[in-house]
């Protein structure tokens, strides 16, 4: 069970594909980026909305959350984030198997 919510953990870093500045387009919600990562294939809406309020709380810049919830795709999007924010992606990742495990069983 932990493989799968690892993996579903892991479908963040394959959608992000855009970069800017934090000033750019509206704030992201975090029903924005837990409806994103459903549409890119996380299925439980339970464990969607675990992990992008982990994915809040980690104070991802609001350029970071738009790379998230981009649907384009270039290159590797891992590359687009800034080093600050790809920490903090590694470090919400570790999180959501801890703290959202349970939800998707």
């Amino acid at each position: 069970m932990r493989i799968c919510l690892v993996a579903a953990a892991l479908i963040a870093l394959p959608v992000l594909s855009a970069c800017g500045s934090d000033d750019e387009g509206p704030a992201v919600t975090q029903a924005e980026l837990s409806q994103s990562l459903q549409d890119k294939g996380l299925q439980n809406p339970e464990l969607a909305d675990c992990a992008a309020k982990v994915f809040f709380e980690s104070g991802m810049s609001q350029n970071g959350l738009r790379v998230m919830v981009s649907n384009a795709q270039s290159g590797d999007p891992a590359e687009l984030l800034g080093e600050e924010d790809s920490g903090k992606v590694a470090a919400a990742q570790s999180k959501i198997a801890t703290d959202c495990v349970r939800l998707g069983s």
